[in-house]
C-alpha cells in the first residue's frame, strides 16, 4: 500500500544524517565541538522508521484486511541490501591495505554479523565502547543501528499482524505498554549496563514504537492535526528540542534514557503537526533538504568507513583542504550509489529474482572472503615482518599445583600484560602463579564513574577478594604492578609531542575512600598515596616478599597503527619499508610518574624487590627517549601495554628477583 509522499520526512532524514556525520567527523570550532549531541540523529531515524513501517502495514491491514509479508520483505531487501553490499565490497581493498591483522579480522567479523543483521550484538559482546578512540577506527561500527532496524523489521510485522487480527481493540494499548516498558528498560539499563542499553533493541524499541503510535492515530483518525494554531507553533518547538539536543547533549549523558525523550518529542511534533503552509515544513521540504534526505541512506553507509580509513592513514592530518575533499568524496559516492544502486534496485520494473541472484552472489563472496581473512590470521603475510608477530596471548591457563611455591600477580591491565611470559617462566620452575586483576589495589576505596557518580561494586568485591586471599596465603611472593599514574593524576596520557591517548584527557573514573566525599583531585591524590603505602605495608606484615614493578613508559600513540601508517606510505610511494624506531620523551615519562616513584620509594624494607621497566626502554637505543620498538620487534601492543616481546624483557628481570628470593628463603 503506497503512502502519501511527505517531503518534510526526507527533510528530517537530512537533519538526522547531517548531524550524525558532523558528530562522527568531530568537527571542532575554536576547540569546541558544536555537534556533540549529533548521535541523536540515529534516534531520529528510528522514529521515522517506526512511523513509516507501521503506516505501511496498518494501511494495508485496514484497507484489505490482510498483509503480504512477501511484498513487505521484498521492499526491505530492495531498500537495504544492495547499497550496503556495494559499500562492503568496495571497502575491502582499503581494508586490505590499511588494517592490521587483528583489525582486519575484526572488520571481517563485523561484515559477517552485519550480513546476519546482528552487528549490534557483535559490537556489544566484543566490548566496543561507542565513540571510543578504537571505535572510530572500525569501518562498520555504524551498522549496529541498521541491525536494530532490521531486527525490528523482522519481529514487529509479525507482532502487529497477530495483535491486529486477534486483539485489535487493544492494539494501541499494547503499543503504548511496549513504549513504556522499553523506555523504562532504557532508563535502568543505561545506568547499569550502558553498552547493552546502547546497542540492543530492547532499549531502542520505544523510539521505534513512538513512531508506530503516531502512525496508528493518523490511520485510525484518517488525518493528522487540523488545529492550525498548533500546526504553526509546534513544529518550530520540535525543531528547537532537536537542536537543543544536538548542541547540549554529549557522550556523558545517559543515552538512551528519559533524557532522550527531548529530541524524540521534537521529531514527533514535526511529524504530527507539520503542514504545507507552516514555515518549518516549508524549509524541510526544500530541494536541498529533500535531496539530502533522499541520499541519506547512502550518506550514512559511506561516511563512517571513509572517516575510519582516514583516521587510520591520517590522510587529512587536520588539513582543511583534504577534509573538504573527503566530504566531496562522501557526497559523490552517496549520490552515485543512490542513482546507480538504490533507485534501480528499488524499481519494481526490474525483475526481483534477478536482483536476488545478484544479492546472493555478493553475500556468498563477502562471507567467503571474510571467512578466509579470519581463518588466515588477517592475512598477516601482506605486512612487514615486524607487524606479523603476535603481540598478545589469549586463553592463558595459569600453572597451579599443590605443594609448589606460590606467586601472586596483583594489578591492572599492565600486570595482565605480563601474565603469559611470567606463567611460562614459572611453569618451567614448577612455581604456581595466581592472577588477581583490579583497576588499582587499594583497601576500603570506591571506584566512581566521573560523570554519573555510580559506584563500581565489582571493584570493591575484587579488592576484598585479594585482601582475603593474601591473608590466608601468607609468606608467599607478591608481584604488584599498576599503571598508577592514570589513577593518581586522573588523566589520560599526553606525550606533549602531538599525540594523546584519548581526546578527552579526564579519566572516566576516580577513587576515594569509602564513606568520605572528596572535592578535588588533589584531595583524592593524598588519600591514594596513603592507601598505596598502607597496601604495601599490609603485604609485608603478612610475611610476603614483595616485587614492586614500577611504571611502564606510555607512548600516547598506538605503536602498531603508527608503524602501519608508515608501511602504507611506503606502499603508496612504491618504496621499501624500513622500520623506524618510535619513541617518547623520557623527560615527560619522569615528570608524569614523579609522584608514583616518590610513593613507591618511600617504603623501605628488605622484603621489597624493585623492577624498573623504564630502564629497559629508556636511554637505551636513543638518548633521552623511551623506545617502543627495535628493528625486529614491537615492545607494545597499543599505546601503553607491553607486547609479548616487551613483557618478556620485564619478566626476565622479575624472574631474577624470584630466583634470589627463593634462594634466600630456602
Amino acid at each position: 500500500m503506497k503512502l502519501t509522499y511527505r517531503p518534510e520526512i526526507d527533510g528530517l532524514r537530512a537533519i538526522a544524517v547531517g548531524v550524525v556525520i558532523l558528530y562522527h567527523a568531530k568537527l571542532s570550532i575554536l576547540g569546541y565541538q558544536p555537534f556533540r549531541g549529533g548521535f541523536i540523529g540515529v534516534d531520529i531515524f528510528f522514529v521515522i522508521s517506526g512511523y513509516l513501517i507501521t503506516s505501511i502495514i496498518l494501511k494495508e491491514l485496514v484497507t484489505t484486511g490482510s498483509f503480504s509479508f512477501k511484498h513487505f520483505y521484498e521492499r526491505r531487501v530492495r531498500r537495504i541490501l544492495p547499497a550496503l553490499l556495494v559499500v562492503m565490497l568496495l571497502s575491502f581493498p582499503f581494508a586490505y591495505l590499511c588494517l592490521l591483522p587483528i583489525d582486519f579480522i575484526d572488520y571481517s567479523k563485523s561484515i559477517l554479523y552485519s550480513l546476519g543483521f546482528s552487528s549490534n550484538f557483535y559490537f556489544h559482546y566484543s566490548g566496543q565502547v561507542y565513540d571510543a578512540e578504537s571505535g572510530l577506527l572500525k569501518p562498520f561500527l555504524h551498522t549496529w543501528s541498521l541491525s536494530v532496524e532490521e531486527q525490528y523489521y523482522i519481529l514487529f510485522p509479525v507482532v502487529l499482524l497477530i495483535t491486529f487480527k486477534y486483539f485489535r481493540k487493544y492494539l494501541i494499548h499494547i503499543l503504548i505498554i511496549g513504549f513504556i516498558v522499553s523506555l523504562g528498560l532504557a532508563e535502568y539499563t543505561t545506568r547499569h549496563y550502558p553498552s547493552a542499553s546502547f546497542y540492543l533493541i530492547h532499549t531502542r524499541m520505544w523510539e521505534l514504537l513512538v513512531g508506530s503510535i503516531l502512525a496508528y492515530f493518523e490511520i485510525i483518525k484518517g488525518s493528522r492535526s487540523k488545529i492550525k494554531n498548533l500546526n504553526k507553533i509546534l513544529p518550530f518547538i520540535g525543531l528547537i528540542l532537536i537542536g537543543h539536543s544536538i548542541i547540549f547533549f554529549n557522550d556523558e549523558i545517559f543515552h538512551p534514557s528519559f533524557y532522550t525523550l527531548s529530541p524524540i518529542i521534537g521529531v514527533c511534533l514535526i511529524i504530527w503537526f507539520s503542514d504545507k503552509d507552516e514555515l518549518i515544513t516549508k524549509i524541510l521540504s526544500t530541494k536541498l533538504f529533500v535531496g539530502i534526505g533522499l541520499i541519506s541512506y547512502s550518506l550514512y553507509l559511506w561516511h563512517y568507513p571513509i572517516f575510519a580509513f582516514e583516521r587510520i592513514t591520517e590522510f587529512a592530518e587536520n588539513n582543511i583542504i583534504k577534509e573538504l575533499f573527503l566530504g566531496l568524496i562522501i557526497l559523490f559516492l552517496s549520490i552515485a550509489t543512490y542513482y546507480l544502486v538504490e533507485r534501480p534496485f528499488r524499481n519494481k520494473k526490474n525483475n526481483f529474482k534477478k536482483l536476488v541472484l545478484t544479492i546472493i552472489v555478493s553475500i556468498i563472496f563477502l562471507i567467503s572472503i571474510s571467512s578466509y581473512i579470519i581463518k588466515n590470521n588477517g592475512i598477516n603475510t601482506r605486512l612487514p615482518k615486524i607487524l606479523q608477530n603476535n603481540l598478545q596471548a589469549e586463553n592463558i591457563h595459569l600453572y597451579q599445583k599443590d605443594n609448589t611455591h606460590k606467586i601472586f600477580l596483583v594489578g591492572d591491565s599492565h600486570a595482565k600484560a605480563l601474565t603469559y611470559n611470567l606463567n611460562k617462566e614459572l611453569k618451567e620452575k614448577k612455581i604456581s602463579l595466581y592472577g588477581f586483576y583490579t583497576n588499582i589495589y587499594l583497601k576500603d576505596f570506591n571506584s566512581i564513574k566521573r560523570f554519573t557518580k555510580i559506584i563500581d561494586k565489582n571493584f570493591l568485591q575484587n579488592n576484598n577478594k585479594i585482601n582475603n586471599f593474601l591473608k590466608v596465603n601468607s609468606n608467599s611472593i607478591v608481584i604488584l604492578h599498576h599503571r598508577w599514574s592514570r589513577k593518581i593524576l586522573e588523566t589520560h596520557f599526553d606525550n606533549e609531542e602531538g599525540s594523546r591517548e584519548e581526546r578527552d584527557m579526564a579519566a572516566p573514573d576516580y577513587y576515594e575512600p569509602i564513606g568520605k566525599q572528596t572535592y578535588s583531585q588533589i584531595e583524592r591524590q593524598g588519600y591514594i598515596k596513603e592507601g598505596m603505602i598502607s597496601i604495601i605495608n599490609d603485604i609485608l606484615k603478612q610475611g610476603h616478599k614483595l616485587i614492586l614493578v614500577y611504571p611502564v613508559p606510555e607512548m600516547g600513540f598506538d605503536v602498531r597503527r603508527k608503524l602501519m601508517k608508515e608501511s602504507i606510505k611506503e606502499k603508496l610511494s612504491f618504496g621499501k619499508f624500513s622500520t623506524p624506531i618510535l619513541s617518547g620523551s623520557n623527560k615527560v615519562f619522569k615528570k608524569r610518574n614523579k609522584l608514583v616513584f616518590e610513593i613507591l620509594d618511600s617504603v623501605q624494607n628488605s622484603s621489597i624487590y624493585r623492577i624498573y621497566p623504564h630502564k629497559l626502554f629508556c636511554d637505551k637505543q636513543i638518548k633521552n627517549r623511551c623506545v617502543a620498538n627495535d628493528k625486529n620487534n614491537l615492545f607494545y601492543y597499543d599505546d601503553d601495554h607491553l607486547s609479548l616481546k616487551g613483557s618478556q624483557l620485564v619478566v626476565d628481570e622479575i624472574i631474577k628477583q624470584v630466583d634470589e628470593i627463593i634462594k634466600q628463603k630456602y
